[in-house]
């Protein structure tokens, strides 16, 4: 049990009725989880408004409430507490709760469009080579130490946040990774961690169906630099254009990385092939086995943030040629007849690019480049003729299909899709709803040598159809589709 009074230090309070002095079991956001002398944080979402919740909290044995707008009749023998912003409110009491975890270890931040789950998952693998026991908050999985539980979102709420990063403490982690999200910088998801350094990787099309402009996209994103103390370190793109943006208002240490920019971290790609890239990072030439160049932006940013926690730069880069690609990013099979399927999380239109763009540069061009993309259902409509745009333009075939529909009708995210292939592109389109089905048929018209593109879904073992997650992993689906074609 611990105290109310305590779990409130730092919250912003404009009123009190009742007593703070009183001991809380645990703090939910959720009524449903409501359980005998809980606290109650009413936070207003985009489907449903936890003000409307109170009572039933109450009724199951909420003895404190945090709102932002007190309700019309109170219980007297119930404690509220309103508060001007409840997101924000919950994230400093979930840290007090506890203990201010984030202050126990070094919290690193990766935040932009693409890039954060392979720079959040590198750094994880390469301090644990390096002899670290480390923490991971990503898209993919969280892990604790050797302790891997399943991820639900980009950036979890506050609660999650410090619940696992209590437990790191707890298992004498030292060094946190983790992928910041606009939404969880947004929702103040963020808020009173303790971040030793932030790291951006770039900014394009994506999340527009949550931002109403670009500009709030990426000023959310400047924000989370504008938020870090004088003693952290903020590594910025500076090939990005909003690369000198995130740097603009930040009192942390400013660094930079390029390709092609002067830099403090500056890399040149001396060759690039389907095994990985020999690099040349301030005047040192080192080999990695990940592929293309986003990769090599994406090991720059890992190089100069071992670098400034500490990890000598010949060390830092013989652990970078150790380091294996993540799952569902760009991962790769060659099929015993010689055909390559790669499967990609690129699900916005840069990143598709710049896959795309990779294996081009890569390719003989003596071979085909069939590309299977589709775009999730009640996401950001506006990227989806994009997308198709790119497909076509890029690719020998594509191949439109359905990603995860969620609730919205595929044929119409299809027809959306459709409306960016130029006409002269037609012939080279094809559209099958079925995601297997459409894979299968790639396979099938696929010959020795070519490359298929499965794009999109990447390390997801599922599809959302009405709802409902029915099993379903790209990679899994390929490797057994042209096993059977090789019979």
């Amino acid at each position: 049990m611990k105290v109310l009074k305590d779990i409130l230090y730092k919250v912003a309070i404009e009123s009190v009725k009742g007593s703070t002095d009183i001991a809380i079991s645990k703090i939910e956001f959720d009524s449903r989880k409501i359980e005998a002398n809980d606290v109650f944080v009413a936070i207003r979402g985009s489907l449903s408004d936890g003000h409307d919740y109170i009572e039933k909290a109450i009724q199951l044995g909420a003895k404190a409430i945090i709102c932002d707008t007190l309700p019309a009749n109170t219980a007297n023998e119930v404690t509220y507490i309103q508060v001007k912003d409840t997101n924000t409110a919950l994230a400093f009491m979930a840290a007090n709760y506890f203990g201010d975890p984030s202050a126990k270890l070094k919290l690193v931040g990766v935040t932009g469009t693409n890039g954060k789950t392979t720079i959040a998952s590198l750094l994880f693998q390469l301090f644990q080579k390096a002899g670290f026991k480390v923490g991971l908050l990503s898209t993919v999985k969280i892990v604790v130490d050797q302790t891997e539980y399943p991820a639900t979102h980009t950036t979890p709420d506050s609660l999650t946040i410090n619940h696992y990063l209590n437990e790191m403490v707890e298992s004498g982690v030292t060094h946190c990774f983790m992928e910041v999200s606009s939404h969880g910088i947004h929702q103040k998801r963020t808020e009173a961690l303790h971040f030793v350094g932030g790291i951006f990787t770039n900014l394009s099309h994506d999340h527009l169906d949550y931002h109403p402009t670009f500009a709030e996209y990426r000023d959310v994103k400047k924000s989370f630099f504008d938020s870090l103390p004088k003693s952290a370190f903020v590594l910025s793109n500076i090939d990005d254009k909003n690369g000198s943006v995130m740097l603009q208002n930040t009192v942390a240490k400013k660094l930079t990385y390029a390709l092609k920019s002067y830099a403090d971290y500056r890399a040149q790609i001396l060759e690039s092939q389907l095994s990985g890239l020999l690099l040349k990072i301030n005047d040192n030439e080192v080999w990695v086995k990940l592929i293309g160049t986003f990769n090599a932006y994406n090991v720059l940013a890992i190089y100069g943030t071992a670098v400034e926690l500490g990890i000598d730069s010949l060390e830092a880069l013989r652990l970078l040629s150790d380091l294996e690609s993540v799952s569902g990013r760009f991962q790769y099979i060659v099929s015993d007849s010689g055909i390559t399927a790669v499967v990609d999380y690129a699900h916005t239109p840069d990143a598709l690019e710049n896959v795309l763009k990779t294996i081009n540069d890569i390719r003989t061009k003596n071979e085909q480049l069939i590309t299977v993309v589709g775009c999730g259902g009640n996401r950001d409509k506006t990227k989806r003729p994009i997308m198709a745009k790119i497909a076509s333009d890029m690719s020998d075939k594509a191949v439109l299909t359905s990603d995860n529909p969620r609730n919205e009708d595929p044929e119409v995210i299809l027809d959306e899709m459709e409306q960016g292939v130029e006409p002269h592109n037609y012939k080279k389109m094809l559209r099958i709803t079925d995601r297997k089905q459409a894979i299968k048929t790639a396979c099938q018209l696929a010959q020795p040598k070519d490359i298929i593109l499965i794009a999109g879904k990447g390390h997801e073992t599922y599809q959302e159809i009405n709802g409902v997650r029915h099993h379903f992993d790209d990679m899994e689906t390929v490797k057994e589709i042209l096993e059977q074609l090789n019979k």
